[in-house]
């Protein structure tokens, strides 16, 4: 694949006037609130590079991108291009010393970021400013050409929107990562006692039992199904569902409401009408409402499994309105 290289002089383009004032009176608004309370000090080099799924984009890309340029690596472990470049753009990261942050997703476990940022083939390289996406280039450019454009990405970053980076201490080492926990196993009793707990309307102990078997083994894929699914009806067994559809319809705008009738609707079988209320209140609010939309709207998911093309379809418009 040959580059192709995607000139940053629509970067003015697309960050309007407007825009651009909001960001940048955020970012300081941001630092000061910071200095305010202490701030979270310098990072560790380590934190410069992090690996970003479709579950922590909005928080770990789009909230980040307030404070300071997040460049996204788009890349697959069977992309040769791609294993040349990405180790380039990690040790430019780190050279480059907290004036951006670089965000590495692998397209084949994150499609649907990769359709919604329209990519045709990979390696390809975008950055998101206060929120916007802006292309960058495709296929594994030189690295003098790769410097150029990010030269000009901390320099848009901070004349239009203030953004100055993160402060770096070189001696810190980052959070250690523990080690994983050997799954005890095998689970079968506790799983089984789970079940019983549900089936006698208990969903307290069973949402115990599940919550013991994933603290030894956090990947354990029936464990992680069940407490979604007991948590669900520990949600809705106390709820008055005439009450709960009314207020929901009285008050669009309420997200608690919407949150409450949604899972209504799953629990009733309304599996596309229960996402497509949350897509839309993730559309309609912002901040913590937004956030709180999203992330029962994830927990839905996990109740009806990833593999489900309800779950599919919702995903992509869930994408459609965070970006």
């Amino acid at each position: 694949m040959q580059p192709r290289n995607m000139s940053m002089s629509g970067v003015v383009d697309l960050a309007a006037v407007k825009a651009a004032g909001e960001a940048k009176a955020k970012a300081e608004q941001a630092r000061a609130e910071s200095a305010r309370t202490g701030g979270v000090g310098a990072v560790a080099p380590s934190s410069l590079v992090i690996d970003v799924d479709e579950a922590g984009f909005e928080r770990d890309v789009l909230q980040r991108s307030a404070e300071v340029p997040v460049v996204i690596d788009f890349w697959a472990e069977w992309c040769e291009p791609c294993k040349q470049l990405s180790p380039l753009l990690e040790r430019l990261t780190q050279e480059y010393n907290g004036r951006f942050l670089l965000a590495k997703i692998d397209v084949d476990a994150n499609q649907m970021l990769m359709q919604q940022f329209g990519i045709q083939g990979i390696p390809a390289v975008f950055a998101v400013v206060a929120g916007q996406a802006l292309p960058l280039f495709q296929g594994a450019a030189p690295e003098a050409q790769i410097r150029q454009t990010l030269d000009q990405l901390v320099q848009v970053a901070e004349e239009r929107f203030g953004l100055t980076g993160v402060a770096v201490d070189a001696a810190a080492q980052g959070e250690e990562t523990a080690p994983a926990p050997v799954p005890a196993g095998p689970y079968d009793a506790l799983l089984e006692a789970a079940v019983q707990a549900l089936d006698a309307g208990d969903f307290g102990g069973a949402v115990q039992a599940y919550k013991n078997v994933l603290s030894d083994d956090p990947g354990n894929t029936e464990a992680k199904l069940g407490l979604a699914q007991a948590e669900l009806l520990g949600r809705v067994q106390d709820m008055d569902p005439q009450q709960v559809r009314q207020e929901a319809a009285e008050k669009p705008a309420d997200v608690n409401a919407q949150i409450a009738a949604a899972d209504l609707d799953l629990v009733g079988g309304h599996v596309e009408d229960a996402f497509g209320r949350l897509v839309e209140a993730v559309r309609r609010t912002t901040a913590e409402d937004r956030d709180a939309a999203r992330l029962r709207l994830l927990e839905l998911f996990e109740v009806v499994g990833p593999d489900d093309p309800r779950v599919t379809a919702a995903r992509s418009a869930l994408a459609r309105v965070l970006f």
